[in-house]
This record gives C-alpha cells, structure tokens and sequence, in this order.
C-alpha cells in the first residue's frame, strides 16, 4: 500500500481524501497543516504542521496548497525523498517550475508530478493526442462555464479581499471571459482592488468583469467544464477534426487525476514529470497484462 500525505485541506484536500479512501492500493498516513489554521480536518489520522511529526512516513506528499507555494513548499519533501504531486496552473511558468522541482527530485532521489489534475493535467495529455493525430492545425481550449479554483484562489489571497469566486465563460476559439465576485474588507477601495485583480497574470489576458457581494458563498458552484477542440492535418489530408468535452465536479476531478499521477509516480526514474511525460498505464491499478487485455 502507498502511504500519502495530504498538504493543505481545501476543497481539493477533502476530495483528495475521498478519492484515497476508494483507491486499493494507498492509505492515508497524514494531513499536515499550518499550526495556525482553525479549522482542523475531521480525518482519522495523525494532522500535524511538519511531515516529521508523522508516526509513518509517507511515500508521496499530495499538495494542495496555492500554485503560488508550490515552488517552496514541494522542494523540502523532495530534498527528503518524498515524491510531491501538485496541481500547479500557471500555465505560463510550468516549464520554470519542471526544471526548479526537477533538480531537487533528482538530488533526493524523488519524483515530482507536476501540473497535474483537470488543466493542466488531463486535459493537456488530450492536446498532446490531438496533436499526434493531425500534426499540422490548431487546437482550442474553452473552459466553463463554472468556478476556476485556480483564479478563485489567487483573488482571495490579495490585500482587501474578505471572499472572493472567479466564473470562467467560455466565448469560443480558446478565448475566455472571467467574471470575478468579492467581498471586501474594511478599510479597502472596491476600485483598488479591481486594479489588483485586472493586473495579476491570472486574469491580465483575459476579458474581466469584477462585481461587489455581500455574500459570495451564496453563488458558489464547483461545477466546471472542459470543450476541447482541432481541426488539422493528417499526413496530406486537410479538415480532420476531433472534439472532446466534459462537465464534472473541479474539485473532485483535479483530486482523483492527482491520486492517480501519485501512483504513477513510483513507477518513473527521479525527476520531474508533467501528464504528457509519463505512460498512461501507470496512471491505473493492475497488472500490465490485465490493463492491455481490457483496455487495448
């Protein structure tokens, strides 16, 4: 059985709980939290701030914490040995954060699954599909309509937000509309935080809309969903096209496409890995022959 950790405990932390409990081959051996967080998780193992103060050490830290920590927080657990997965969305800066996590997996003799979960993540290995398939074209991307943890999660962590949700709209061709809700708190300009929110790298290409709430809670709604779509070039034939679409739950996709990138994991060399690296067989429970006979 794996031994996971869990860091952190949001949304994605609980349903990452969820998703271990329903896996035949892992066990949870911890949570580990900041000390001053109030609300501790109702779980039936050890929570604690230092992974050292486990009574068992675990093979693989699941990080659910902000993109932001990522860097920070996964080295330590690599440089111990302790293999990290995480569900890094900063599209821009994954490469940085591969050959940073990289160094470290490498020197801990450790493997870092980055970038991992709804998207990117799933939907990245698809792109990659669609791109062997017809090598020459295009491919977009539309997400939502639904809540963006990631975007959320970067709003509320600005000076002068009290709560905060970020709606993804999808207007077509891979172009996207954010539609961002806060309260604020006392003391704060509503327009200064909208300047805030339009310049931070999350939503600075975006078209954004940001609305004053009294209660943001009462419009939260984790549904999400994915549009996938290309149209190129196979060999020498033109107008290939191929769709693939979803509409799930974030929090409890991102959590299940972690917990399986945290048993795949332990099948690669040290180092750092993102979905589009590692074979999609180690992703899955089962013996080799059995998955090729079901699967194949």
């Amino acid at each position: 059985m794996l031994k996971i950790a869990i860091v952190g405990y949001g949304n994605i932390g609980k349903a990452v709980v969820e998703a271990i409990d329903a896996a035949p081959d892992m066990e949870l051996c911890g949570v580990i939290m900041r000390a001053q967080s109030l609300t501790k998780p109702q779980v039936s193992v050890p929570v604690v701030d230092d992974v050292n103060k486990l009574s068992v050490a675990p093979d693989i830290a699941i990080l659910c914490t902000p993109s932001r920590s990522i860097p920070d927080v996964a080295e330590p657990y690599l440089l111990q040995g302790i293999n990290t997965v995480d569900s890094y969305d900063i599209h821009d800066t994954i490469w940085e954060l591969h050959q940073r996590l990289d160094a470290a997996a490498k020197q801990g003799g450790s493997q870092a699954l980055v970038s991992v979960g709804f998207d990117p993540g799933g939907d990245s290995v698809v792109r990659a599909l669609f791109e062997a398939f017809a090598p020459y074209g295009k491919s977009y991307t539309n997400f939502g309509p639904g809540m963006s943890m990631g975007h959320t999660t970067a709003v509320k962590a600005m000076d002068g937000v009290k709560n905060a949700l970020s709606v993804t709209i999808p207007l077509g061709t891979g172009v996207h509309r954010r539609l961002v809700y806060v309260e604020i708190e006392d003391g704060y300009q509503f327009d200064d935080v909208v300047s805030t929110i339009k310049a931070d790298p999350y939503f600075s290409s975006d078209e954004t809309h940001v609305y004053l709430e009294r209660n943001v809670d009462s419009l939260i709604d984790v549904g999400h969903g994915v549009h996938l779509v290309r149209k190129g070039v196979s060999g020498k034939t033109h107008n290939q096209l191929f769709e693939f679409s979803m509409r799930i739950n974030n929090p409890a996709l991102t959590a299940q496409v972690m917990v399986a990138c945290a048993r795949a994991s332990m099948k690669q060399a040290p180092g750092a890995y993102t979905m589009i690296e590692i074979p999609m067989i180690d992703l899955l429970d089962g013996s080799k022959e059995e998955l090729t006979r079901r699967l194949v």
